[in-house]
């Protein structure tokens, strides 16, 4: 009877999932029947990731990894005791990587970093255009595009970066093992090549790393790079 964000937002959610709609249909309803509904924009924030994952809760995908780091600026303010479940696996401490991922290792050292499944992609930006503050050049504009627009990986943390990570807001991301820059991370963000803004932002450059992919040949497995 009182309730106006949200029991709103919960009952939102669930004419989303049983009725099909999306969040903002589903709202639409709920204010026509009680139009003092009004939904806060953290909830709002939730019910357009809960539509954009299909309206199920799925702690893989990169949407929900993103928006899990994002919150951790606002509970965390100060970067600390931040909860272990954010960091992935060290692929260094797992068992096996399976087939269908692949590895990234430092091309200097082969230390493993980081699997397939750690990186979170984001929407490609307008290119060189969207450097506004630089001097665009002709010849730059033309060379712009292509698949080798986003020269960087940008990742989820991975529990070798927590000590690094921890009370700083930005800083370098160097190879665990042989210490050698592999990128840079920020909380507050940081603008790909591509021109999209990333936040928050842990970026390996692709130069730095190397691909792992394990192919199966009949019971044998091979490793190609």
């Amino acid at each position: 009877q009182a309730g106006v964000s949200r029991s709103v937002a919960v009952v939102t959610a669930y004419l989303m999932k049983t009725q099909g709609l999306g969040w903002e249909e589903a709202y639409a309803a709920v204010r026509a029947a009680k139009p003092d509904a009004e939904v806060n924009p953290g909830f709002q924030g939730q019910l357009k990731l809960y539509e954009a994952m299909g309206c199920a809760v799925d702690s893989s995908s990169a949407l929900y990894k993103r928006y899990r780091l994002q919150m951790l600026r606002e509970r965390y303010p100060e970067l600390q005791d931040l909860p272990r479940e954010v960091f992935a696996v060290d692929p260094t401490n797992a068992c096996q990587t399976p087939d269908t991922e692949v590895l990234y290792r430092c091309r200097k050292c082969r230390r493993s970093l980081f699997r397939s499944s750690s990186i979170l992609s984001h929407v490609e930006g307008g290119g060189p255009t969207a450097f506004a503050h630089k001097r665009i050049t002709e010849s730059t504009q033309l060379c712009g595009g292509g698949p080798d627009k986003c020269t960087s990986y940008f990742i989820e943390p991975v529990q070798w970066m927590e000590p690094v990570l921890l009370g700083v807001m930005e800083g370098q991301l160097l190879c665990p093992k042989c210490t050698s820059k592999l990128g840079s991370f920020s909380w507050r963000g940081e603008q790909c090549s591509c021109g999209r803004w990333v936040t928050p932002a842990f970026q390996i450059h692709k130069s730095r790393v190397d691909e792992v992919r394990t192919l199966p040949v009949g019971n044998f497995h091979t490793a190609k790079t």
